[in-house]
């Protein structure tokens, strides 16, 4: 069989003739099985034996790299053979060494090693070699061999007993190079964690690893590698951490650390000591607290480092968690209510000081230590409670008692870390009295910030089950009544609102039977209805309104309270479209949106749920149809007001509403109603409203002409079918499409026909893929095509194709998403109407539409099948078009292209934008100059992370970018100036050699800026001039 391969051709090529090819063939060989390995010692037999070295080595190395390749064909035997004379060879020429270490580690891979060789291997090493005098890659070598037997001859490894760790140690001591740090950290960890015998050498280990603490390392910038800073932190701590014993070396050394002036020393001792806390337990710790604690209160109370505050509160939470783990013996000395104790002899001094300078770092100790345990916060707050009380009542600055009320409220709100049986004493009820009387008294208070706090500890304590009394409840009710019917400033209401929804969820009763009463009456308060005495300007009935409609929905958290605020709001919808106002649409876009509140608080609750499916969505539907039929019996031409739920944005309103309720996941309630919904659109079929009682006939769908008050509603259906899960039906759906598109195609109100291309597009979207849906698009394009093309350059038609290409617009995108074979088609006809004198600078702002996200229709809250990457799919399979149809385009459709383009790229992330940048720059170049504000905008929005990203393919267009940039800086819109000025910032950050020489020129052209009549452009001009100014100075 060697004969066949020509085994002694292929060595001779190898050692002789310094060609490393054959040794893959020989490789390839062992594996098909046409030569073993040991013929291919057989064969080297003259050039192991050579008294040249090299030539041995040459021969070993060979062997080797055969090995590495086919070392899991080998035989027992084979490898039994190869392993005693790779032993041997350990003490051969140190030429010799790194290709025995190869031939090694290979063998140390192979899954038939006979027992007993992997030690004998170890002791060669650890006899044989001083590891550290070894090259990188042979070290690495070694660790590698130590970390395969460790995987694969456990056992074996820990007969050795102690004399295996002492071996790594020695190899391992002195080590440098951060690659086998890494294996060095690894092994290091697995001797501790796998219970390898540490005999006496548990110091030693330590040292030769702790010796690297705190890492200070910072990767070369062009390392192949990509190891960093963290990766040996991370590896670091976790051999420092893994075994208590270690404690007592350890920690001292923690201390010494936090005592140094070196920030990253301090952050990652303290980070070490966390790890370690998860692990040490009381014993371990007890000897070092002072020490740990001195060093910790230190950095909270001195440092201006808030990563070092940071850790080191949670390092001493980490402690008082450790410390509350051990058992309490009847004999021994409590070690957490010990270390408490001197945490709070040092700060609860502080909280008494009058200049309150170190209150809020000794309330943070006292907090880390507190949110320990349910032990500790009791024993905290047991001593610090009493004397913040006290506090409270001998200052009387609202700054002051802001403080005390702040702290407060913390330790107030750690009470919700531990659960307690019900029928256990909340540890509070001792302080009750005495906290209800200083919230209640901050809530009367003259300041808003003291208002502010109080409102929030009101609902930290009205959310602790079982602590406030109803009379107490009642109280705070009728103090957030006031707040926020009441209170002029908007934040304290706000507060006031946020409090109110926690603790109605808790406490449904009482807002039941006070706000709820009180809300109403506000909202049926009308402007005239005030006081002859009193001048009150009719905006602030009208602020008192919204607030009272904001209240409704956030109390709403709990059923029995949806059920008695739901119906204040329809009734306030009903009335404000009885109102001929024109301030009122505001208003009913308010409530609208706190009824949609509602339905999203709601949705996990299936008795509110239901109640929204089955009365308000009815109810809301019934308004809206009453409306429209009501509208188009008095003319759309007439002059009388046709009500708020005739407008558009009151329309779009009541469509969230309506959508959220339908894209809850409870199907099978979805299922019931939306059949109902449909029917009523589609056959007029009205049985389903309240009270059942329309003045009309409700045909959105009557052709040939239905009023717009009727079909405008096809936004309310819109909201209702897409947003349906996926796995609803909906119903008579061939039907409804084909409604829906001819409505597309005729209605020249833009509100519907947008609305119903919209619908046509939703339902696209999760319509089955098959062989109904072909026919369906077939049918669609078909008929978009005879629009388009029948009306072409037909000016008396313009609405037309307008249309037309409206729903051309919005069902590409539901296709694109869901990445549909014919998505490319519609995109190319899209791409076509660029050049299209009366539709191009539509499609051009279309392209925007295709990559944005959607709010109503088209998204993941409504189900949509929105593919991953999609943006970036669409980019790639069209954006050479749009380049190629820019060149093409004569010189008015130019414009159209670049808008397209800039639409697209603006929607990429980064990380692809860069690397198409070398292809796109110049044309993006060209789009600076294009005369649309949009282009402009959305370009500059484009070069600005590329300025940042990619400074050196930048800086080739320096000229060019600088001259755009300066102009544009001028430019009548706002926005432009404002981009144009950033873009100019992050010019800086070009090489200075490229940049420096445009300096002089470009300070010059700035300072017109600095006088702009607006703001935030001035802002923006100031700083960009001043890092042009610094530009060439040192340290720059």
């Amino acid at each position: 069989m060697a004969a066949d391969l020509s085994v002694v051709g292929l060595v001779e090529e190898f050692v002789v003739g310094q060609h490393d090819a054959p040794a893959k063939d020989l490789a390839t060989g062992v594996i098909d099985g046409k030569c073993t390995a040991l013929e291919i010692v057989e064969a080297l037999g003259a050039s192991l034996t050579n008294s040249e070295p090299r030539t041995r080595g040459r021969g070993v190395h060979l062997l080797s790299q055969v090995l590495l390749l086919s070392y899991s064909t080998l035989g027992q035997k084979e490898v039994e053979v190869l392993v005693i004379f790779y032993v041997d060879r350990l003490k051969d020429h140190h030429l010799i060494t790194p290709y025995v270490l190869q031939g090694l580690k290979a063998l140390s891979m192979s899954s038939v090693m006979p027992e007993g060789l992997a030690v004998m291997v170890l002791k060669a090493l650890f006899q044989e070699l001083h590891v550290q005098s070894l090259l990188q890659s042979d070290r690495h070598s070694v660790y590698s061999i130590i970390t395969n037997f460790m995987d694969n001859r456990e056992q074996e490894l820990k007969g050795l007993g102690a004399d295996f760790t002492f071996g790594f140690i020695q190899a391992m001591d002195g080590e440098k190079d951060p690659r086998n740090l890494l294996m060095a950290f690894q092994i290091s960890r697995d001797l501790i964690v796998n219970d390898y015998d540490l005999g006496s050498f548990v110091e030693e280990l330590f040292e030769i690893t702790s010796c690297y603490f705190p890492v200070d390392f910072t990767p070369p910038s062009t390392d192949p590698h990509g190891i960093s800073q963290d990766d040996l932190v991370l590896s670091l701590r976790s051999v420092l951490t893994a075994t208590p014993r270690f404690a007592e070396f350890l920690l001292p050394l923690l201390v010494e650390k936090l005592d140094s002036d070196v920030q990253n020393a301090k952050v990652d001792s303290l980070q070490t000591l966390m790890a370690c806390c998860k692990d040490y337990r009381t014993k371990d710790l007890k000897e070092f607290l002072p020490a740990l604690w001195h060093s910790i209160r230190r950095e909270v109370f001195q440092t201006a480092v808030e990563k070092v505050e940071t850790e080191g509160l949670a390092a001493l939470q980490a402690i008082a968690t450790s410390l509350s783990k051990s058992v309490i013996d009847s004999d021994a000395e409590d070690s957490l209510d010990t270390f408490l104790s001197n945490v709070l002899q040092d700060c609860e001094h502080h909280l008494c000081e009058p200049d309150m300078k170190l209150v809020w770092p000794s309330a943070k100790l006292l907090q880390a230590a507190a949110s320990a345990s349910y032990r500790a916060w009791c024993k905290i707050t047991s001593c610090i409670f009493p004397l913040l009380l006290e506090q409270f009542n001998k200052h009387k600055q609202s700054s002051q008692r802001w403080t005390i009320l702040g702290i407060l409220k913390i330790f107030i709100k750690l009470a919700d870390n531990w659960s307690r049986d019900e029928e256990d004493e909340n540890s509070l009820c001792a302080f009750k009295d005495q906290l209800c009387g200083l919230v209640f008294s901050a809530l009367t208070d003259s300041s808003a910030q003291l208002q502010t706090v109080g409102t929030s500890t009101l609902a930290v304590l009205g959310s602790q089950q079982g602590l406030l009394s109803p009379s107490d409840i009642e109280l705070s009710v009728d103090h957030l009544n006031r707040l926020i019917l009441q209170e002029n400033d908007p934040q304290v209401c706000a507060a006031a609102l946020e409090a109110s929804a926690s603790i109605s969820a808790i406490h449904p009763s009482a807002f039941i039977s006070k706000m709820v009463p009180a809300l109403t009456r506000e909202l049926s308060t009308e402007p005239m209805e005030m006081k002859d005495d009193v001048e009150q300007p009719a905006l602030t009935r009208h602020v008192m309104h919204q607030r009272s409609v904001r209240a409704l929905a956030a109390i709403s958290t709990h059923p029995s309270v949806v059920q008695k605020t739901v119906p204040v709001l329809l009734k306030h919808l009903t009335d404000l479209q009885k109102e001929s106002a024109d301030s009122k649409g505001d208003v009913a876009i308010l409530t609208c949106q706190s009824l949609q509140l509602v339905v999203e608080q709601c949705k996990d609750a299936g008795d509110s749920s239901q109640y929204f499916h089955q009365m308000v969505v009815p109810c809301l539907l019934g308004l809206a149809v009453q409306a429209s039929i009501q509208a188009s019996a008095v003319g759309c031409g007439s002059e009388v007001p046709l009500g708020v739920l005739c407008e558009e944005k009151v329309i779009a309103a009541l469509g969230t509403v309506i959508s959220t309720a339908y894209s809850h996941r409870q199907t099978e309630l979805v299922s019931r109603t939306i059949s109902q919904v449909v029917a009523l659109f589609l056959d007029g079929n009205d049985s389903f409203l309240p009270e059942n009682n329309l003045s009309g006939k409700f045909h959105p769908f009557h052709i040939p002409s239905p009023p717009w008050p009727q079909t405008q509603l096809i936004t309310l259906l819109q909201a209702a079918v897409c947003s349906l899960p996926k796995n609803v039906v909906v119903p008579q759906q061939e039907r409804l499409l084909a409604q829906l598109i001819e409505l597309c195609c005729t209605s020249n109100h833009q509100f519907t026909y947008t609305s119903a291309a919209k619908c046509v597009a939703g339902l696209i979207n999760k319509y089955p893929a098959g062989e109904q849906l072909d026919g369906v698009l077939r049918d669609v394009l078909k008929k978009m095509d005879n629009e388009l093309q029948r009306n072409a350059g037909d000016c008396s038609q313009p609405s037309s194709r307008t249309r037309i290409f409206t729903l051309l617009l919005w069902l590409t995108k539901s296709l694109v998403l869901r990445y549909h074979p014919v998505a490319a088609a519609l995109t190319d006809k899209l791409m076509a109407l660029l050049t299209d004198p009366e539709l191009g600078a539509e499609a051009a702002d279309g392209f925007s539409l295709l990559v944005s996200d959607s709010t109503d229709v088209l998204n993941k809250a409504t189900h949509a099948d929105v593919r991953i990457m999609y943006r970036q799919r669409f980019f790639t399979e069209n954006v050479s078009k749009l380049v190629q149809g820019f060149h093409a385009a004569g010189k008015d459709n130019k414009s159209n292209y670049l808008k397209a383009l800039s639409h697209v790229l603006n929607s990429l992330p980064k990380q692809v934008l860069l690397t198409q940048l070398p292809s796109l720059l110049t044309l993006l170049l060209e789009a600076l100059s294009c005369p649309d504000q949009v282009v402009q905008l959305s370009t500059l929005g484009c070069l600005h992370p590329l300025l940042l990203e990619a400074p050196h393919i930048m800086g080739l267009h320096i000229e060019t970018l600088v001259s755009k940039m300066l102009h544009l800086t001028t430019s009548p819109a706002m926005k432009v100036r404002i981009s144009s000025l950033q873009c100019m910032h992050a010019l800086t950050k070009l090489p200075s050699h490229v940049i420096l020489p445009h300096k002089a020129r470009v300070i010059q052209a700035l300072a017109k800026p600095l006088d702009d009549k607006k703001r935030l452009v001035r802002r923006e001009a100031v700083v960009a001039r001043g890092e042009w100014f610094l530009l060439g100075s040192p340290g720059r």
